[in-house]
């Protein structure tokens, strides 16, 4: 059978050929015509070159990405497949050559904006998209910003400002049994919150071929469909565990007339690895960087000299005795092993024993899967490598050059059931709580679990409801102190009766719901300045690229609730400081509603085209501890960058039966009809039906 392309009504492709490797080469064909521009960056972020036609904005990750050996783990890893896996790795070889097939002849306007021609992938590159897009996905920087709180505010301050902070990737997602559903059989739902970006990070899509027919979201520049896929008779779904698998190490380094050596466990000075590359940079001069590797891992900031190369001496950060640099240990740069020998077997599977069998293989991020059959087979399980070795290994960077922080081994893959027919995941502690030290909040999971309570038997069809819910249990504690305050001036004493009869819903078109944020940020931005936490507003000198994670504003307003719920914070007179807040707000009030100022900002990797209608025009309901997950960062903005990056509604009764959405579109270039026409329905909560039937769908030339 050749490769055919068909298309249905919202511009998804369905891909049918006659075996896998030619499926995958139609797949990395369909993906290069939909998707160059968004390729070509990823492929360069990979490679750590994006800053040659992004300029100095891309500087700071395309450093990080050389120092982390990005590029060069993920060539590692494809050797290793393929002398472990030679059929995966043939399979992704056909992937990337209908990637290049299809690249030179590319329309996508963004190339000729910058002055880059289309390049040429490697087998590996699809690795090297994996790990680039992953590599910060378990928030190993919060090390950095637990090791400042630590060293300033004491022990007490992890557990204050423990929560799912800036840049931290997360989910929510709900299974529900057969006997839970209108049909017998059973749904999964839910929705991955990552960064928005433009085009999307999910890539809606069919694959068809005599060994399988799946629908799923699948990660552009990747083979297969590794997250969210359905095959007829089992789907399968994943939500972050917030496991911790990296660690940070501190270097001890010194230079020799032979190059760099690190200080060992064993108290024996041992060569490091040591080269130069240069980061081109458009406009601007180029960059030398200097690469370093101990036994550890990559060293991604500082060197013999110490941390803040540049920086004069007075200005670098202080640690007595300690020389500031940082190595980086994660588990691919250890195992040579992606897990992309899961990738198949997924696409394969037939029951929820072959998703188990799969996920065995898989090795990062590492995740929560749930998985369910058409024969009543039920999967809720983590997935993925996480490494045996001390606690102090998880909290922060801890010294390389004593025994004792060594790895030893792999953590077993815990494993859960379902209560009353529904298992919820929303990275919650849960099944990987042994394998993590910071979790999401409960509320979304105790919201959905609270909504699936309410009545006994859900339809597919029921299911945006929850996606869409808007209620803010984490608003509790500011909204006792708020009704715990005395003495206040009329205005204020009006504005907090008006927050007080706020249903706690964060909906667009609510006034209550915006004057209850600029409260909140007010609050944050008080609380942010007070001198107890002076010494953490100015982060060490670390790359920028890290920097969101030491950020106080962010973590402060992440944590509120624990910071105002806690018996004592430092001598901080939080009642003052909620009252102020409110007086400000009195004196003057926001205008809108909350949507007027809570808008979609979806990362571009070039400014917008002013030809486009700019999609941060839109509206949103939602706030960061909702259901309807729409992050903003409270004391900073009410824009949002993070969300819901998809919606699915997997049904094991009909596939047909079965909805997704994307904020965006299927298609990445401008100007398609299908570039934007899916948001309109991700705002108003409504979802695209799957379409499966051949005759139904358009064939493309």
């Amino acid at each position: 059978m050749s490769i055919e392309i068909y298309r249905d009504a919202w511009g998804i492709p369905h891909l049918r050929a006659g075996s896998a490797r030619e499926l995958a080469r139609a797949q990395g064909r369909v993906t290069a015509r939909d998707r160059a521009w968004q390729l070509e960056v990823e492929r360069h972020r990979a490679q750590g070159t994006s800053a040659a036609f992004l300029g100095a904005g891309a500087l700071s990750w395309d450093t990080l990405a050389r120092r982390a050996r990005l590029d060069d783990t993920a060539r590692r890893c494809f050797g290793a497949l393929e002398r472990r896996d030679p059929e995966t790795a043939d399979w992704v070889r056909a992937y990337v050559d209908g990637v290049n097939e299809e690249l030179p002849g590319t329309r996508a306007p963004e190339f000729a904006r910058v002055g880059l021609a289309p390049g040429r992938w490697e087998p590996w590159t699809p690795l090297g998209v994996w790990l680039a897009t992953h590599i910060l996905f378990a928030g190993f920087p919060a090390k950095l910003w637990r090791d400042e709180a630590l060293r300033h505010l004491g022990p007490d301050a992890v557990g204050l400002f423990a929560a799912d902070g800036p840049g931290t990737s997360g989910s929510n997602g709900w299974l529900v049994a057969g006997p839970r559903t209108t049909t017998g059989h059973a749904v999964l739902a839910g929705d991955p919150h990552r960064y928005i970006e433009e085009p999307g990070v999910y890539q809606q899509i069919r694959l068809s071929c005599p060994e399988f027919d799946v629908i799923g979201l699948a990660v552009p520049g990747v083979p297969g469909i590794a997250h969210f896929g359905h095959t007829r008779t089992v789907a399968w779904s994943i939500t972050n565990a917030m496991a911790d698998y990296q660690d940070l190490y501190r270097e001890r380094l010194r230079r020799t007339g032979a190059g760099v050596e690190a200080l060992g466990p064993d108290g024996v000075w041992h060569r490091a690895t040591r080269h130069t590359e240069t980061v081109e940079v458009a406009g601007e001069a180029p960059v030398e960087i200097e690469v370093i590797e101990t036994g550890r891992g990559p060293v991604i900031a500082g060197g013999p000299e110490g941390l803040g190369e540049g920086v004069p001496e007075e200005e670098r950060p202080v640690f007595p005795g300690v020389p500031v640099a940082l190595s980086l240990r994660y588990p691919p740069r250890v195992t040579e092993d992606l897990g992309f020998s899961a990738l198949l077997p997924l696409l394969r599977a037939r029951r929820t024993a072959d998703v188990d069998r799969a996920f065995d293989l898989w090795a990062e991020p590492v995740n929560v899967v749930q998985a369910a059959d058409t024969e009543g087979g039920l999967l809720h399980r983590v997935a993925g490598r996480v490494p045996v070795r001390p606690e102090a290994n998880r909290l922060r960077p801890v010294p390389a050059w004593e025994p004792g922080h060594d790895w030893r081994g792999w953590h077993d893959s815990p494993r859960a059931g379902l209560t009353d027919g529904i298992a919820v995941m929303a990275n919650q502690r849960g099944p990987a709580t042994p394998l993590g030290v910071e979790f999401a909040p409960p509320h979304r999971a105790d919201r959905i679990t609270a909504l699936l309570q309410e009545k006994e038997q859900w339809s597919a069809a029921d299911m945006p409801l929850i996606h869409m819910d808007t209620h803010l249990a984490s608003a509790q504690p500011l909204l006792d102190r708020i009704e715990a305050l005395d003495g206040l001036s009329p205005e204020a004493v009006t504005t907090r009766e008006t927050i007080l009869r706020w249903d706690r819903r964060m909906v667009a078109s609510s006034r209550e719901a915006a004057l209850y944020a600029a409260v909140r940020s007010a609050v944050v931005r008080r609380l942010a300045a007070h001198p107890a936490f002076a010494a953490l507003t100015t982060p060490p000198a670390y790359p920028d690229v890290l920097l969101p994670w030491l950020g106080l504003v962010p973590r402060v307003a992440f944590a509120l609730e624990h910071l105002l719920h806690a018996e004592e914070l430092y001598g901080i007179d939080r009642a003052g400081i909620v009252r102020a807040a409110v007086e400000e707000m009195a004196a003057e009030p926001p205008r809108g509603t909350w949507g007027d100022t809570h808008r979609l900002a979806p990362w571009r990797a070039l400014p917008e085209d002013e030809r486009e209608a700019p999609a941060h025009a839109a509206a949103l309901s939602g706030d960061h501890d909702c259901v309807l997950c729409t992050s903003a960062v409270p004391g900073l903005t009410d824009l949002a960058a993070r969300g819901p990056a998809a919606r699915y509604i997997w049904d094991l009764a009909r596939r047909e039966d079965s909805f997704w959405v994307v904020p965006l579109g299927a298609s990445g270039m401008p100007g398609s009809p299908h570039h934007r026409d899916q948001l309109p329905l991700w705002l108003r909560g409504d979802l695209v039906p799957v379409g499966t039937d051949w005759q139904q769908l358009k064939k493309e030339d």
